[in-house]
């Protein structure tokens, strides 16, 4: 096995790990957990390709429908996990949440975007560091992009 191929397995092992925390911690918060791990297709690409997105956890807080994004991280020294939900991610979970509440006819019920920021050490002892950030993001604060007709002659 490769150098990359160690550090593909540890980062996927340390995210299943970080998901599987968020689940409890978020049902210990009060949440009803409706789906993880959720793959829904989100539209085409040029080549017609179907393009599909995860959204990580789907719950309910009391009567809100939250899209969960979880961030693990085996440290925050460089960075916060969750400084890597940028609006290109937001974007990509916001267009599946759309897609999600349109596939089950509940466009107008309330739901919000959440983050769930994660860090595990390696270091023996150390207790996980979790924390819940509701309402991280709004849609309006993703402006659509808009695609010029522009003709060349």
């Amino acid at each position: 096995m490769t150098t990359s191929q160690r550090h593909t397995n540890r980062r996927l092992t340390l995210g299943k790990l970080g998901e599987a925390f968020a689940a409890a911690f978020l049902e210990q918060s009060g949440y009803r957990l409706v789906a993880a791990n959720f793959q829904i297709p989100v539209g085409r690409n040029r080549r017609d390709a179907v393009i599909s997105t995860e959204l990580d956890l789907i719950a309910y807080d009391q009567n809100t429908l939250c899209f969960v994004e979880v961030k693990t991280r085996a440290s925050d020294w460089f960075a916060t996990p969750e400084a890597n939900v940028d609006r290109r991610k937001r974007r990509q979970i916001a267009r599946a949440a759309r897609a999600y509440r349109q596939m089950l006819g509940i466009e107008n019920d309330a739901y919000r975007y959440d983050v769930v920021s994660i860090v595990l050490s390696d270091e023996p002892d150390a207790i996980p560091q979790i924390e819940l950030l509701k309402n991280y993001w709004h849609e309006d604060s993703l402006p659509r992009k808009r695609w010029l007709n522009r003709h060349y002659d």
